[in-house]
């Protein structure tokens, strides 16, 4: 049987990214930036700050003085932080209906926030996904630690969002 290819990543305890792009070159930046993280704790004794990191992806993490961030980093070595960020090729439709979103409700909740961002995904493509289609990656203030949601949550969030609609 052939395991589905993933373009979420753990990078460390507290930290993942998004890549997208050719799957082996993704997985070489990948390996990449899980090597200078285990450096830079060795080196320091701490996890390595995600806005170190150079790679063009998306990263998402828990920072002790700002709690969860993303940050996002382009092949040209420009990176910023943003509460809400995408990459790929429909950006620029999924970034403004981030940004509509967003100035229209500013406290959200853990589970309003990865409604939005299904929401988005599901806008901007045209389509209606199944758990089996898409993966989500969260690190929240209540659980520092990156992880993977399942199919089954993955499906609550689903029916959540078809139930507001």
């Amino acid at each position: 049987m052939l395991e589905r290819s993933t373009h979420l990543f753990q990078l460390t305890d507290n930290s993942g990214c998004v890549m997208t792009g050719m799957i082996a070159d993704s997985k070489s930046q990948v390996q990449r930036a899980r090597y200078e993280a285990a450096q830079f704790k060795y080196k320091y004794g701490y996890e390595m700050p995600i806005d170190t990191m150079w790679c063009s992806m998306v990263l998402i993490g828990y920072d002790d003085e700002l709690g969860p961030c993303v940050y996002k980093a382009d092949p040209a070595g420009y990176y910023c932080g943003y509460r809400a960020v995408s990459v790929g090729a429909k950006q620029t439709e999924a970034n403004s209906y981030l940004e509509k979103k967003l100035k229209k409700k500013q406290d959200l909740q853990h589970d309003d926030v990865i409604q939005l961002a299904i929401s988005c995904l599901s806008s901007v493509l045209s389509v209606d996904f199944k758990p089996t289609e898409i993966e989500v990656g969260v690190v929240s203030a209540d659980n520092h630690k990156f992880r993977k949601l399942t199919e089954q949550e993955i499906d609550r969030h689903l029916t959540a969002i078809a139930e507001k609609d």
